[in-house]
C-alpha cells in the first residue's frame, strides 16, 4: 500500500515522502496517529504542489545546516559527571546530558536528532555521537566525560 508522511517516521521515511507499506501498517498505525494518508491521486498532487513550494526554503535550510555542521566538526563538548573510585560513573550518559552540553555550547539540537554510538557510556573518556541536522546532513561530534 502506498501511503504519503506527514510526519517523519523512524526507518520509514521522512515528511512529504511517498513510500511503500503493508495495508496492516497503514491502516492500523500510521494513518490512526496521523503520521500518514493514502496515496490517491488527489493527495499525490497536492503532494507535488508542496514539494515544489517548499523546494526553496529546503535549499536555504540545507545551507543553515551545513553551517552547524561545519562549526560542530572540530568542537569537542565536555559532560560532567559524578564518578567514583575506578573512573566508573554513577548512571550513564545519555542524550539528554548531552542536549544539554551542546545547548551550553551554544548549539541548539534536539535530544531525539541525537544518536550516541557504544551506549551505554559508564566510564570516563572520550566518546563519539551522530547529530542529524537534517534529513540528508548528519555530523560526527566528539564529547568527553569528566569527572566532577
Amino acid at each position: 500500500m502506498e501511503v504519503i508522511l506527514k510526519k517523519d517516521v523512524e526507518n520509514l521515511g521522512y515528511q512529504d515522502e511517498m513510500v511503500q507499506v503493508k495495508p496492516g501498517y497503514a491502516r492500523n498505525f500510521l494513518i490512526p496517529r496521523g503520521m500518514a494518508v493514502v496515496a490517491t491521486i488527489s493527495e499525490k498532487k497536492m503532494l507535488e504542489e508542496t514539494v515544489r513550494q517548499r523546494a526553496h526554503k529546503e535549499e536555504k535550510i540545507q545551507k543553515e545546516a551545513n553551517a552547524k555542521a561545519a562549526k560542530l566538526e572540530n568542537e569537542t563538548i565536555k559532560i560532567g559527571a559524578k564518578v567514583g573510585e575506578n573512573g566508573k560513573i554513577f548512571g550513564s550518559v545519555n542524550t539528554i546530558q548531552l542536549a544539554d552540553a551542546l545547548k551550553e555550547a551554544g548549539h541548539e539540537i534536539d535530544r531525539k536528532n541525537i544518536a550516541i554510538k557504544n551506549e551505554p557510556i559508564k566510564e570516563i573518556g572520550t566518546y563519539e555521537a551522530e547529530v542529524t541536522l537534517h534529513k540528508d546532513i548528519k555530523q560526527t561530534i566528539k564529547f568527553e566525560v569528566v569527572g566532577e
